[in-house]
């Protein structure tokens, strides 16, 4: 049965695990804050090799507490049930690296030959489209791998450029790196594959929807492309609308000044 106990920071032990890099910027506000109340303790073996908390270790270190609160683990764990800990407590949080979401993914994968994707979106408690973008640059090319080690580029970009084949990788990387979005990506890789087939163009293209609502989107020489990078650019604008607490009717002025201003310009 696991024991919630208190342990000297010299009893502790290190191996390698999920997370590589520390935002040290970060550390001495949560020590401070480990010094008036640790909420969460720290999970280690009994040996007390440390599972999880390398972070609030560190915290503790700097600002020179002796001890911490630690969840001694009693029944034996695997390397996959211990990297399964580790990258759980850590995918979810924004100063996890994206390539460190990649290599901690893709080592479970390793360990666990019968796993696919799905099975490993499960045991992290993630959706599987979420995986595959964490997992999009095994299937990329070395350069576009080494940008993302460097922080050039996020997953975002990665993924992106993951769909096109690898001749056409380092054109998107180039793109990548002079600041393109995702969505400026995004539609670089439909090009190729929509490049011999011809666009029809339409002044309103409507999609009813199974659950009764209709969407139309109207304007000059609409395409395909254009209908679904319309609704990308209506979702984002909707998304912070609701977040400005905007209702429907409201929301509708405030995009229709907009257009306004835009056309005017």
């Amino acid at each position: 049965m696991a024991k919630l106990v208190k342990q000297p920071l010299t009893w502790f032990k290190f191996n390698p695990q999920v997370r590589r890099h520390f935002d040290e910027s970060g550390l001495p506000a949560l020590g401070e804050s480990l010094k008036v109340r640790q909420i969460q303790p720290v999970l280690a073996k009994p040996d007390g090799t440390l599972i999880a908390g390398e972070r609030r270790f560190r915290a503790a270190a700097l600002v020179g507490m002796t001890e911490l609160e630690v969840i001694i683990s009693d029944e034996p764990l695997t390397d996959t049930q211990i990297k399964v800990v580790q990258l759980a407590e850590n995918v979810h949080r924004a100063d996890l690296k994206d390539i460190e979401k990649y290599k901690g993914c893709e080592e479970l994968l390793r360990l666990n030959p019968g796993w696919n994707n799905k099975a490993l979106a499960e045991h992290l408690h993630l959706s599987e489209s979420a995986i595959t973008k964490y997992l999009s640059p095994s299937r990329c090319i070395p350069e576009v791998q080494q940008a993302l080690e460097a922080g050039r580029i996020g997953i975002a970009a990665c993924y992106e450029i993951s769909r096109v084949p690898a001749d056409q990788q380092s054109e998107l990387l180039h793109h990548a790196l002079d600041g393109a979005s995702r969505d400026e990506l995004a539609k670089r890789v439909r090009k190729p594959k929509q490049a011999d087939t011809p666009q029809v163009r339409m002044k309103r293209i409507v999609c009813p929807l199974s659950s009764g609502v209709s969407i139309t989107v109207s304007g000059a020489d609409l395409s395909l492309d254009d209908f679904i990078e319309s609704l990308s650019e209506a979702q984002k604008e909707a998304r912070k609308a609701r977040e400005q607490s905007l209702d429907a009717k409201t929301f509708s002025a405030v995009m229709k000044d907009k257009a306004k201003k835009g056309a005017g310009q």
